[in-house]
């Protein structure tokens, strides 16, 4: 039997300055219902504010935290100890002709701390099996890499 969950998020901009492209702002705000505001703009390519998450940023960031939440029950369901879990991701997005565009990639860098040396090599199973379950891996039409490097402490 499948779940339905449902999202609500608004977008909220008000920037028109009477401008036209190279002036209106493109500053905007995405609120969540009890959660704190998240200041968004476009990339700074794109004339957007450096300091304001960017759609592109999002993104990525989405793809390395599912893949990190789903990972990290996955070790908690098989009694693995993780004590250090940090990703460096990035994406590449090529823009197209025509004011259009698309990620061609994400590659995920785990670099992962377990308590007990004898796991290092059954979390390399656990990536896969992460990545297959990931609800966000899932929903893009790009690949999704992973470059994971497991540890003992």
């Amino acid at each position: 039997m499948s779940k339905q969950h449902d999202y609500r998020v608004t977008v909220r901009w008000r920037g028109d300055t009477g401008a036209g492209y190279r002036d209106y702002s493109r500053d905007h705000d995405v609120v969540v219902e009890g959660k704190p505001v998240l200041k968004g703009s476009a990339d700074p390519a794109f004339r957007g504010a450096p300091e304001r998450w960017n759609p592109e940023e999002l993104l990525v960031a989405a793809l390395s935290e599912c893949h990190m939440l789903t990972f990290l029950s996955l070790c908690a369901r098989a009694g693995i100890a993780v004590t250090d879990y940090v990703d460096a991701a990035s994406g590449v997005m090529r823009e197209e002709p025509g004011n259009s565009g698309r990620f061609t990639e994400v590659v995920l860098r785990p670099e992962v701390t377990v308590a007990d040396p004898a796991a290092v090599e059954q979390v390399a199973a656990l990536h896969e099996q992460a990545h297959d379950a990931c609800f966000i891996a899932n929903s893009v039409n790009f690949p999704v890499r992973h470059e994971p490097v497991t540890t003992s402490s």
